[in-house]
């Protein structure tokens, strides 16, 4: 398979490729920023320049692509909120995932006449903050900041659908990996003894291993069936307090020193209010579909992630 991937050299990506590589499969990359992309993934990928949120040449290279993974979206993390931030947050996914649907829309069938795969990344924030409540993917979103963004970038991809193509949108959870993301903000603390949970640590925290979303990826672009949302968490979602006694049970260290809200506030801004609400997902359609997790549990994801 000839497979397109935005985002590439992103948290998610670094892994993304190296599996797709191992199975055989042709990558095309699509970079703003060539050299250094070249210098990163070296030379058993295709390289492209271009910006997915502007119509460019670079479209012209899902012509003979039989699928596209699209990762392309800023970081929510990355900065401070303001009107400028968030505009950057809908536009880095919305107006993305729109050029590479009217990429793909141009010739929406293969060679051998079957539909181009559209794996699209989207986010377990479209649900908002839920509580306790248990979520599958048939569940309706919520009406916070990210909730409205995840959805408005879904719909930028459903349009796929009419023009033929199969369309997987694939809600990613936290994703656990000790060189990036969360979990690599969060263990440096907790290895100097001053760990501990966020605010009340009630909220819920739905997890998942890089393995395993690399693995959700792969089972929506390659399984027929796999069409709509798919929730990318794992099975096995915690609560905030029990993660932090988790991290503190893989690192031998203590994990009662709470993080008051007020701080986070002071820190972050209004993006803090991810940190202290949170959703309780879960993995249904990603099960119904056959996928088997290889780290179902937390405490095994962690000594995987940490055992080093």
């Amino acid at each position: 398979m000839r497979v397109l991937v935005t985002g590439a050299t992103g948290l998610i990506g670094n892994h993304l490729l190296p599996r797709l590589r191992e199975r055989g499969d042709a990558v095309v990359v699509l970079t703003r920023r060539p050299a250094a992309a070249r210098e990163r993934l070296g030379t058993d990928c295709t390289i492209v320049e271009g910006d997915p949120t502007r119509e460019g040449t670079w479209m012209d290279a899902l012509a003979d692509c039989d699928g596209v993974i699209n990762l392309a979206g800023e970081s929510v993390f990355g900065k401070r909120w303001n009107e400028e931030v968030k505009n950057l947050l809908r536009e880095s996914r919305v107006q993305a995932t729109a050029n590479v649907v009217k990429a793909l829309a141009r010739n929406p069938r293969t060679a051998e006449g079957q539909p181009r795969v559209l794996v699209n990344a989207s986010a377990i924030g479209y649900y908002g903050p839920r509580g306790d409540e248990e979520l599958i993917e048939s569940s309706p979103p919520g009406n916070d900041f990210l909730a409205g963004v995840t959805t408005a970038w879904e719909n930028a991809a459903r349009p796929a659908e009419q023009h033929g193509l199969r369309t997987a949108l694939v809600r990613i959870g936290i994703v656990l990996d000790p060189r990036g993301g969360a979990l690599a903000q969060m263990v440096p603390p907790f290895k100097f003894g001053l760990g501990g949970p966020v605010a009340s640590g009630k909220q819920w925290m739905s997890w998942i291993h890089y393995h395993d979303v690399v693995g959700i990826l792969l089972l929506a672009l390659d399984n027929a069936a796999a069409v709509g949302p798919i929730n990318g968490t794992a099975p096995q979602p915690v609560t905030n307090r029990d993660f932090a006694r988790a991290l503190g049970r893989t690192l031998h260290r203590p994990s009662f020193l709470p993080v008051p809200a007020f701080a986070l506030k002071l820190r972050f801004g209004e993006v803090a209010e991810v940190l202290t609400t949170g959703q309780r997902v879960l993995p249904a359609r990603a099960q119904s579909l056959g996928y088997r997790f290889q780290f179902p549990d937390l405490d095994g994801a962690l000594r995987d992630l940490l055992a080093s």
